[in-house]
Order: C-alpha cells, then structure tokens, then sequence
C-alpha cells in the first residue's frame, strides 16, 4: 500500500463528535434527525440512539416537536450504545442531557474509534444550570451548533426553557404545557419579579 492509499483509507476512519445544543422547542432534534438523514442518503449505515425514559411521542422513535421522526433504540446507560453500535458509520444520540456522564467517554471512543457522533440535547436545565454531560460534550466536540427557539414573550432569540408549573426535580419531561422558551431579558425579568 502505498502512502496514497493509506491516507485515503485513515480518511474514512476519520470520527468526530459533534453537538447540537439549545433550549426547548429550538430545532435540536429535527437537526440531529436531518443529518442521519443526509448521511443515510450517502449511503451510510445509521444507528440512532435515545434514553429510556424519553417516551413522549414514542418508545422507539426520536420523534421532534413538529412530528419528523426516525426509529431509534431506547438504552438505559450510555455504555449500551457501546455493545449495540454495530456495522454503523454514524452514530446519533438524542437527549444527551438525561443520559449518564459516561456518555463523554463512550463518545469519545466511538470517534476515536472513527464514528462520527452526533449528539442533540439540552444545554441548561430550567433553572439555567449546564445540563448532565452536555458541558463536557461540547468542550470535546469537533463542531458545536447552538440552535435558538424564539422566546413567546418578546420574540427574541430564546436563551432557556423555562418551567411553567411548580417543582424543583431538574427532570421532568413535558411539553408547551409545562415548558416556554424565552430569552435572557424575560427569564431575569420573570426571576426578578419573584424575589
């Protein structure tokens, strides 16, 4: 083999991680599902994965906010995804913020490894506190995108999901009925105002 070739070969091994990240209702998902789907398009072998415990729209779907979806398997720990990604190129992971912070390491041999990884999750939770392993996902990350919803209250780019019922357990799954997206300027107001 000579030196071309064995650049060409390393080439597709190349892995790589990359994050997309943001509030509730800011396109995260139906961005992680677009990229699996252009990489399927290239012919690629695709294995998507997702926490147990998300089972709003489907148990084995990740299904976005405006009902795009792709089948998924659900895991219960990160090092699931270790054992089940077989003869795949491109590995996406939904909800990254409710899975344990194993996650990085599993990531990071899995790009390592020469996967690409695709990562779409929360990056605060509703108090405006960095999320489960998704700070450390972005400081390995080959490439981070931080998507924004539009805040409901003034129209600005939305900064955080800001929880609209009571209670202080850091997880609780939901929907508009318990979640708004809303910038800087109206979370501080909103904050201010209950002081």
């Amino acid at each position: 083999m000579n030196f071309f070739e064995s650049n060409i070969n390393s080439a597709k091994k190349r892995g790589s991680i990359e994050v997309v990240c943001g509030s509730m209702f800011s396109g995260k998902t139906e961005e992680l599902i677009r990229r699996l789907k252009r990489a399927k398009i290239a012919k690629q072998h695709v294995e998507i994965f997702k926490p147990c415990i998300d089972t709003r729209y489907s148990e084995t779907e990740v299904v976005s906010h405006d009902h795009t979806s792709i089948p998924s398997t659900p895991v219960e720990s990160s090092q699931n995804i270790l054992l089940l990604a077989n003869n795949v190129d491109v590995i996406g992971i939904d909800e990254a913020q409710f899975f344990d912070n194993g996650l990085v390491d599993v990531c990071n041999r899995l790009a390592n490894d020469g996967y690409r990884v695709i990562i779409a999750g929360l990056d605060m939770d509703f108090k405006g506190v960095p999320f489960g392993p998704m700070p450390a996902l972005m400081a390995i990350a080959d490439d981070v995108t931080k998507v924004h919803a539009i805040c409901v209250r003034c129209g600005s780019p939305a900064y955080i999901s800001h929880r609209l019922v009571a209670g202080e357990k850091q997880v609780l799954l939901g929907e508009t009925d318990k979640y708004e997206p809303i910038c800087r300027q109206c979370y501080n107001s909103l904050k201010d105002n209950e002081l």
